[in-house]
């Protein structure tokens, strides 16, 4: 599943710079995850790190957008196959 960014939110932009898919962004309004780019950190941690660092735990998982463990991971390979393949991972 994505996460999702609660109205809680603050901008505080500690959890931007942690993701190491580059799903988090500010729109202009609030801080928002894009599903399409969210992996919940699926082959990078054990946990997501957005979650880890919110200071208001403002964000949980997406509902609108559920997916399943190889999803996720399906998600990671697609974003990141460059990068495996030049580690020789894949």
């Amino acid at each position: 599943m994505a996460l999702l960014i609660s109205k809680k939110c603050i901008n505080c932009d500690m959890c931007e710079p942690e993701c190491p898919n580059q799903a988090i962004s500010y729109d202009g309004v609030i801080t928002v995850i894009d599903p399409a780019r969210c992996t919940e950190c699926k082959g990078h941690y054990d946990r997501p790190t957005c979650i880890d660092v919110c200071p208001i735990d403002c964000i949980s998982v997406d509902p609108a957008h559920v997916e399943t463990e190889e999803q996720l991971y399906d998600k990671f390979v697609a974003l990141h196959g460059d990068l495996l393949i030049a580690k020789g991972a894949v």
